[in-house]
């Protein structure tokens, strides 16, 4: 949080030029004079980074893992596989609420502890599902799944600026990121495997140990990080007033809004529209996440130099991907370059947005990501909804072209953020 700080002391005394994009404080941040020399010692906690990577493939793995898991879990526990899929949206409503209170509720609370303890909620989440005896159980670990992910998420861009340098930030959020989309690429086809030879229960206990693992680790690697909130943080609704967190607020929401529009009716699309075989619909899915990894790596470097640019221009070049899918579909070698590109751009969208929120909003990171995590959670939930609605009833093409308007409509608020942050 406070290597913020550093880096626009040094800036100061160096009398260098204005940094590219816009690049400047949040004038609300009045405490970012104060740097802290504690704070330029400490080496890089790379592997804190990286057991917190680990955390965040567990939680989304285990978000997932339901996809593939519908009808045995239904049939185990006597549900319907509608009233199975609830599980998932269950997690989406708890990590919301998480994400805007938690600053509040663990204000004062060292950081290292607050992370270990959302780790420990992800094992105990696992027991619970795994030993589930009827719904109301399955539901109680899944709704703790989202209480674990929305706190995690949230405070992870505020972790991670202490964990590192200022400049090396956007490389921690890459890590974060890159486990992300790895988890999200395997957790379906990998629970629909396990799920034949251990069943849905054995699947959702594998979990358990790598969620273990990743709490001995943070453990052993995460230095003490006392809270820094000498105050009440801030209200997270009241950080809307700002005008450049509400501008780029509302480019998070189209952007995920978009993205999830499309990316939710990816199969049926390819089985239909593209005429795919099974094998080669797990092939490109395969591809689009590895595609995801290399883009988090690739922006991450770029972000050190371009922001806004990026900002505006990711969610730009999917729009014109989601046009050319409703070209081009038909063609499976021109299909599966376009999703190769979907992974690589979209996979790397948090990783500019948590860099804009640890530019920005550097003294109110936590209160901050809880308000991004939410706003992302909302836009996935009614992006999805929305998409499927017109996907049954106008066609998957109207869907496609519903996503590419929402990511244009980001990428211009993206691009009046940058002109907002210019005028500051």
């Amino acid at each position: 949080m406070e290597m913020r700080n550093v880096y626009l002391a040094v800036m100061t005394q160096q009398s260098l030029a204005r940094p590219l994009d816009g690049d400047i404080a949040d004038p609300h941040d009045s405490t970012r004079s104060v740097a802290t020399a504690a704070q330029e010692k400490r080496p890089a906690a790379w592997g804190a980074v990286l057991s917190m990577a680990l955390c965040v493939a567990v939680l989304i793995a285990s978000e997932f893992l339901p996809v593939s898991l519908l009808t045995p879990i239904a049939g185990d526990l006597g549900v319907t596989e509608g009233q199975t899929g609830q599980a998932i949206s269950i997690s989406g409503v708890f990590a919301v609420l998480t994400s805007l209170f938690i600053s509040n509720i663990t204000r004062g609370m060292d950081r290292r502890l607050v992370v270990i303890c959302f780790s420990a909620v992800l094992i105990l989440s696992g027991i619970i599902v795994t030993l589930a005896p009827n719904y109301a159980v399955l539901m109680v670990g899944r709704a703790l799944l989202g209480v674990a992910i929305g706190g995690f998420w949230s405070m992870s861009t505020a972790i991670v600026m202490r964990l590192v340098p200022e400049e090396s930030v956007p490389r921690g959020l890459a890590m974060l990121n890159a486990g992300n989309a790895v988890a999200a690429t395997i957790s379906a086809p990998l629970g629909s495997l396990l799920g034949n030879y251990i069943g849905w229960r054995g699947t959702f206990f594998a979990v358990v140990p790598l969620a273990l693992l990743a709490l001995v680790w943070q453990w052993i690697s995460l230095p003490p990080l006392p809270s820094r909130e000498k105050e009440k943080p801030p209200n997270v609704f009241r950080l809307l007033a700002r005008p450049q967190v509400a501008l780029g607020m509302a480019s998070v929401m189209m952007l995920f809004m978009g993205q999830f529009a499309l990316f939710t009716y990816l199969r049926p699309f390819m089985e239909t529209v593209t005429d795919v075989s099974i094998s080669t619909l797990s092939l490109l899915l395969l591809l689009m996440g590895l595609s995801g990894v290399a883009g988090t790596y690739a922006v991450s470097h770029l972000l050190r130099i371009r922001l806004f640019s990026i900002l505006a221009a990711i969610p730009f070049v999917m729009a014109i991907i989601a046009t050319g899918l409703v070209l081009f579909g038909t063609s499976p070698s021109v299909t599966a370059v376009l999703l190769m590109g979907w992974g690589f751009f979209g996979t790397a969208a948090p990783v500019g947005w948590g860099t804009w929120l640890s530019r920005y909003m550097a003294n109110d990171a936590e209160a901050g990501g809880g308000l991004q995590v939410a706003t992302i959670q909302l836009a996935i939930t009614i992006g999805a909804s929305a998409g499927g609605a017109l996907f049954d009833a106008a066609g998957w093409w109207v869907t496609f072209a519903f996503a590419a308007a929402l990511l244009l409509t980001s990428s211009l608020f993206a691009i009046v953020a940058w002109r907002s942050a210019t005028r500051i």
